[in-house]
């Protein structure tokens, strides 16, 4: 079974651009809303993602919505502790298949460090 992790120098969840997700006022509050389109640089990704070093700059201070935590999924998408890992997992996939592509390198170290094999096979060019 596959078991979510965040990967390092991906940050695909970093590009915030609003128009890639039309449902943001759905789960988050105002003040949050606020928050989140006030972190959307002119190019779509957050300020606070660094992308030379494609990490976060404010990582141990990063806003709620931005952890992957039961409690936050829970509040923020009706996901319970028990749908929290293959949501996560999805949503990851999603976010680094939109942004860097099916077959990115982003792709393929997200399948291995979760435990997945779904993504590699013998028609992977990689």
């Amino acid at each position: 079974m596959a078991t979510w992790q965040c990967i390092q120098n991906c940050g695909a969840c970093c590009h915030l651009d609003p128009s890639d997700r039309p449902d943001l006022a759905e789960y988050l509050t105002p003040i949050q809303l606020e928050q989140y389109l006030s972190m959307v640089g002119i190019d779509g990704w957050c300020i606070n993602f660094d992308q030379v070093t494609r990490a976060c700059k404010i990582y141990a201070d990063r806003p709620r919505f931005c952890r992957v935590e039961s409690e936050i999924f829970s509040e923020m998408f009706g996901i319970t502790a028990e749908e929290l890992n293959d949501f996560a997992i999805d949503c990851c996939r999603e976010q680094i298949m939109d942004r860097y592509g099916d077959y990115s390198l982003e792709s393929i170290r997200f399948e291995q460090a979760i435990g997945s094999s779904s993504i590699i096979s013998t028609n992977n060019p990689y």
